[in-house]
């Protein structure tokens, strides 16, 4: 008797086998996990602010990231240059991204480029995973009193 005869009758004996583990929800994924996996991705989202002032890359950075966070994004990537041009040590684009990382209350962590990526020309930022604000205890109002 070959295996598919054996399976059938045993199928037919105990019927269809039933996975206990379909029925879990998915686990939450931990936030040392997500990291992990972010580090290892793409960029979702690419700006370059080549030739742009301080200013306009501040305002186009503001865009960036509000868009980036609205459309759930995870990682992005800013083009920044390395300052080669600047007579500053550090770039001005480079100090302005900085800055803006610093200050934007969604940006997690972030890093200079490898090499493939601009290297330390660009940096990656990863965004934080959005936050369930706290539930109302009952019986009370929108700001917690009762």
């Amino acid at each position: 008797m070959d295996f598919g005869k054996i399976l059938d009758q045993w199928n037919k004996q105990a019927g269809p086998v039933h996975n206990k583990d379909a029925d879990l929800p998915p686990r939450a994924e931990t936030s040392a996990s997500r990291r992990r996996r972010l580090l290892r991705k793409s960029p979702d989202g690419i700006i370059d602010l080549h030739g742009l002032t301080r200013d306009q890359a501040w305002n186009a950075l503001g865009v960036f990231f509000n868009d980036a966070k609205i459309q759930g994004l995870e990682k992005l990537l800013v083009i920044h240059g390395k300052g080669s041009h600047s007579p500053s040590e550090t770039g001005v684009l480079t100090r302005t991204t900085r800055d803006f990382i610093e200050r934007c209350p969604f940006a997690g962590e972030s890093g200079l480029s490898g090499a493939a990526q601009g290297g330390s020309g660009s940096t990656w930022v990863l965004l934080k995973a959005a936050q369930k604000p706290p539930e109302r205890r009952p019986g009370t109002d929108k700001q917690g009193r009762a």
